[in-house]
């Protein structure tokens, strides 16, 4: 008995070591696949060049390595996916948002210069005195084809890939001819109409023939001796198109020649802070920016003002605990915060609608009148401070009723003995204090509001438009759905550069009043002092 007892202690130590190796085995088996995925997205991001993305996978691969390596980083293990979910899907796209506001990076600029001189190379011209051919195409059970060539005297030519042209006269294995000279077969191989063969993407960069006489494919009816229409000069950085002998150097992304002319395939490239400058200098942009930027301030501060009433006003009303029926009563006035916004938004679109809405139905009922709400401006932002109304109010009710619960009823007792009224009551105890803590809220609304752009957006697209505008805007525009109109749906090319450029300027223009609310408004200090 002695004897197992002692031998015990031995054995829980040996099950200990045991279990901790192969706690590190498996840890170490995690990281090598964890490191073996990050290695090979980074090899991507490079090889496709996407740089700052393959920068970011490598820091946060490392970052991974050390916090499962180094003992003193346990606590953080528990909360590395998420960290992982935090950096991709938060912080990268705000550094991806600042890089491309320095880059032209947008349509006609997605790819890399080396993407855009290789996909420049690809194109083919006929140069003075090539051969050009009618064609017909056959394939065999291996996929492979062989071209049936005619030219304009009507002589035949079987090409092979990499072969030379074989004349008619000394092909074998030919089919019998139809009337317009062409086999039905040749040796091995069926024949396909135009569209069979079109229906192959990689038919046209096929060379047929060598590399004297070979031919491609150059429309369904034609294919001819076509040379590369671009050489590139690494030395001096430029292209040069060999049909016309034009020479195309890079500038901002784009090939373009002494006199102005640009390639159809730019590059992405860095452009400084042109398109900052632009946005405050392009006449285009400026005119109707200060009238957006107007009513951008207006429709938040009339959002949050309006929300904040109503839903105050109704927790006050339905704070006096005696009144009868009042928890069902607010259940169903939460009804339009249940509601996904945006199903709430096109349903009243559909009751403001001109002439099939409700809303008009009943008014022209009523009072003989239908108003345009699409049409006008006023009616219009009148209709949107309405719809969000409806959205905002149950939010400020929720945290009213709960601030208003949480103020001492002593405080009331008191200025009711003082001689105090009821609107005393409320504006020099009720708000003041409501204020303490619904205040940073107050601000985190009217910030959201600032950049509302699913209820502008889908309500109404932020018409109607405004008259003589070199540029798609509404009257009901705010900047966030003025940049997306600009930069991404106005029938032009995507501006992706452009759109992430204005996004920091909203960016800072928001920060500076939500500071300058913060700091004057005195809330951190108050809220600081009722802690």
């Amino acid at each position: 008995m002695a004897a197992q007892a002692l031998k015990q202690p031995g054995a829980s130590s040996g099950s200990t070591q045991s279990a901790t190796l192969l706690n590190v085995i498996l840890r170490l088996v995690l990281l090598l696949a964890i490191d073996g995925f990050l290695i090979w997205f980074a090899l991507s991001a490079f090889a496709e060049g996407y740089t700052p993305l393959g920068i970011v996978i490598v820091v946060i691969a490392a970052a991974v390595n050390y916090i499962i390596l180094v003992k003193d980083m346990y606590p953080l293990r528990w909360m590395l996916a998420g960290l992982i979910l935090m950096v991709m899907f938060a912080i990268w796209p705000i550094l991806l948002t600042v890089f491309v506001a320095f880059t032209n990076y947008g349509d006609g600029h997605l790819l890399t210069k080396v993407q855009s001189i290789e996909l420049l190379q690809q194109e083919r011209y006929l140069p003075e005195g090539g051969a050009a051919y009618s064609w017909t195409g056959y394939q065999n059970e291996a996929g492979e084809y062989v071209l049936w060539l005619q030219n304009e005297a009507g002589e035949g030519f079987v090409a092979f890939p990499g072969t030379a042209l074989i004349p008619a006269s000394e092909a074998t294995g030919l089919g019998e001819l139809n009337e317009d000279g062409i086999p039905d077969s040749i040796e091995g191989y069926q024949k396909l109409n135009a569209l069979q063969v079109a229906s192959d993407q990689t038919i046209p960069s096929i060379q047929f023939g060598s590399e004297l006489d070979g031919v491609q494919i150059r429309s369904a009816q034609e294919a001819a001796q076509l040379q590369p229409k671009y050489e590139y000069d690494e030395a001096t950085d430029t292209l040069t198109n060999l049909e016309t002998g034009i020479r195309y150097s890079p500038v901002e992304g784009d090939w373009t020649s002494e006199r102005g002319e640009t390639l159809p395939f730019g590059f992405r490239a860095s452009v400084g802070t042109s398109n900052f400058t632009r946005f405050f200098d392009s006449p285009a942009l400026r005119g109707p920016l200060v009238r957006i930027i107007t009513w951008n301030f207006a429709f938040a501060f009339l959002s949050v003002f309006t929300t904040f009433s109503l839903g105050l006003a109704i927790a006050y009303i339905y704070n006096d605990r005696s009144l009868p029926g009042r928890k069902i009563i607010q259940s169903f006035l939460l009804i339009p915060y249940t509601i996904p916004s945006l199903i709430t938004i096109i349903i009243w679109r559909g009751m403001f609608n001109n002439q099939l809405g409700v809303i008009n139905r009943t008014l022209e009922d009523l009072f003989g009148i239908a108003p345009a709400w699409f049409i006008d401006p006023t009616l219009a932002k009148i209709a949107i401070l309405v719809v969000n109304l409806w959205l905002g109010y149950p939010y400020f009710m929720l945290i009213c009723s709960g601030a208003l619960q949480a103020i001492p009823e002593d405080l009331y007792e008191a200025a009711r003995v003082d001689g105090a009224n009821a609107w005393q009551r409320f504006f020099k105890i009720t708000l003041p204090l409501l204020l303490v803590s619904v205040g940073p809220l107050l601000v985190a609304s009217f910030v959201y509001n600032f950049n509302n752009f699913n209820l502008i957006f889908l309500f109404i697209e932020g018409g109607p438009p405004i008259a003589n505008s070199a540029t798609r805007a509404g009257h009901t525009d705010i900047l966030i759905s003025y940049v997306y109109n600009f930069a991404f749906a106005s029938g032009r090319a995507k501006e992706y550069g452009l759109g992430s450029a204005i996004t920091i300027i909203i960016f800072i223009i928001v920060a500076v009043i939500t500071l300058f609310q913060f700091r004057y408004t005195k809330m951190w200090e108050e809220v600081g002092e009722g802690v």
